[in-house]
């Protein structure tokens, strides 16, 4: 995939109504500080279309990245940021139920997980309810830089252990740092962007 052009092109708030385009969307979603905006910079190779930030939870809307006029990459709030409080947790929570509930145009969703721990519980959470909504998550292990190489065998059995993922799903280790894992979510989102195409 070549990236020819992408921008931020609506931001919807706890009251806003979303979009209804036209163009298939990708999701991404994981909690607070797992690297969201970082991946999304990696992957519009761009440096800072998505905002990065030291304070965990920041983004409490659901933003809508146009790429190449072909697609949306859309960045659901981060959740399990322990300061953040139960009501605004709530909130953020009911936010993406509502997308996912409402989205006309998802093609699938992205997961993030940190690789170097186990999945929380809200992660464990997240999957299974991806997978109720009838969706296979597409797990990214972001952080890859922050491990060995030689853990890294061991650190993705573990992911897959504790989220129970069936043999065939999808798990792809990544940084932001040296791009390791962008080819191949490229390929992914190529892949299914043609099939989209051939229904």
């Amino acid at each position: 995939m070549k990236i020819k052009n992408c921008e931020l092109e609506c931001v919807c708030g706890i009251s806003s109504n979303f979009p209804k385009n036209l163009l298939p969307e990708y999701a991404f979603a994981g909690r607070s500080n797992v690297g969201k905006s970082s991946l999304i910079n990696a992957l519009m190779q761009r440096k800072n279309l998505a905002r990065t930030s030291s304070q965990p939870g920041k983004t409490q809307t659901v933003n809508y990245y146009r790429v190449n006029d072909a697609f949306y990459l859309v960045d659901l709030p981060g959740y399990g940021y322990a300061k953040a409080g139960t009501a605004v947790s709530a909130q953020w929570g009911k936010m993406v139920e509502r997308y996912l509930r409402s989205s006309e145009q998802l093609v699938n969703i992205f997961l993030l997980v940190d690789i170097r721990h186990e999945p929380t519980a809200q992660d464990l959470q997240m999957y299974e309810w991806i997978r109720a909504k009838g969706y296979e998550p597409l797990v990214i292990a972001t952080k890859a830089d922050k491990i060995k190489r030689s853990q890294l065998d061991k650190q993705k059995k573990m992911l897959r252990q504790c989220l129970k993922m069936d043999a065939g799903g999808i798990l792809i280790p990544f940084s932001a740092e040296s791009k390791q894992g962008r080819e191949e979510i490229y390929s992914l989102l190529d892949e299914t962007i043609l099939q989209d195409e051939e229904k």
